[in-house]
């Protein structure tokens, strides 16, 4: 029997708790702490000691991961170690353009996805070898040759964006397009591969099968009798996407100089400011959490065809975190 709405939303609670503990832990292996930062360790070791304890970074690691998800949980990510200024205010300037990036990624992801379903839908199913193959390919991959070809050879559009911090990407659609489409390939690629094989295991049922026979338009099969089955994955799925588009920002954000939190997590990284990319960390945990709840209570709300569809073995452990 499946879990009921407050059992759905206790897990998603749960996990978000574990991923706060996860971030934590991650960012308290980091080499160095804020105390020799903030003195650049040049200093005696007993001023590095009185920082510490300043910063209350002498007190056991549970006590301050405590402090720090009260703190979360009011909002408040602490300060930033290199320039003073409050997490929150960081990524506030920041954070509307990666929800732009992530927002054209995802339209194109879901264009080409629902572009290579509908060709496998004419083929009966079959195919799909070719998407798991782009699947597979690493994303600075896609990154390199799409810069070399869009921007480099055919110079269509700009290698880096030169859109200042907290400025609006939609005054440079252009901005976009390069770092969208690193982003969606590999993202359409995985997504097809999935749910290629919802596409497949609804085109046995007997009632489709059926349909084709009686002679049925091939539109009107797929929007009555195979859409319904492929309601669920496709949630699954996009969750799944969401989550992965907003961890994925960091590299693309990176190569082609796109002011978003992405980049900002790894400027941060890089000058071990760990509030910061506590903060940076955490964002991708929480949207796919959050977008694999709304999922849920989708799939609930849903007609009794959209729940009791068979989602396919793959897609349902990726999206419940077993794989």
């Amino acid at each position: 029997m499946k879990p009921s709405l407050v059992g759905r939303a206790g897990r998603a609670a749960v996990l978000t708790v574990a991923a706060t503990v996860v971030v934590f832990a991650a960012t308290e292996l980091l080499p160095g702490d804020a105390g020799e930062l903030r003195t650049a360790g040049r200093v005696p070791a007993e001023d590095i000691a009185a920082e510490r304890e300043r910063l209350g970074l002498d007190r056991p690691a549970v006590v301050r991961y405590l402090d720090w998800l009260y703190g979360v949980v009011r909002g408040d990510f602490g300060r930033s170690l290199s320039g003073g200024r409050p997490v929150a205010a960081l990524f506030a300037e920041r954070l509307p353009a990666t929800v732009t990036l992530v927002g054209a990624a995802l339209a194109v992801t879901a264009l080409l996805t629902v572009t290579a379903l509908g060709a496998a839908y004419l083929r009966g199913g079959r195919g799909g070898s070719a998407a798991t193959g782009l699947a597979a390919v690493p994303q600075p991959v896609y990154a390199a040759v799409l810069g070399a070809v869009l921007a480099g050879l055919l110079g269509w559009l700009p290698a880096v964006s030169l859109l200042p911090p907290g400025g609006s990407p939609l005054a440079a659609p252009e901005l976009l397009v390069l770092p969208a489409l690193t982003l969606a390939l590999p993202s359409a690629a995985f997504a097809t591969a999935l749910l290629r094989g919802a596409l497949a295991d609804a085109l046995r049922r007997p009632h489709v099968t059926d349909a084709t026979v009686r002679g049925l338009p091939a539109p009107l099969v797929l929007r009555r009798h195979v859409l319904p089955f492929l309601y669920v994955p496709a949630l699954q799925v996009t969750a799944l996407l969401a989550g992965g588009l907003v961890a994925g920002t960091a590299l693309v954000e990176t190569v082609f100089g796109y002011p978003g939190t992405g980049q900002l997590l790894v400027s941060a990284v890089a000058v071990r400011d760990v509030p910061v990319v506590q903060a940076a960390a955490l964002l991708p945990a929480v949207v796919l959490l959050l977008v694999m709840l709304l999922a849920d209570l989708a799939e609930l709300a849903g007609p009794r065809a959209h729940r009791t569809a068979a989602v396919p073995d793959t897609v349902a452990r990726t999206a419940r975190g077993d794989l």
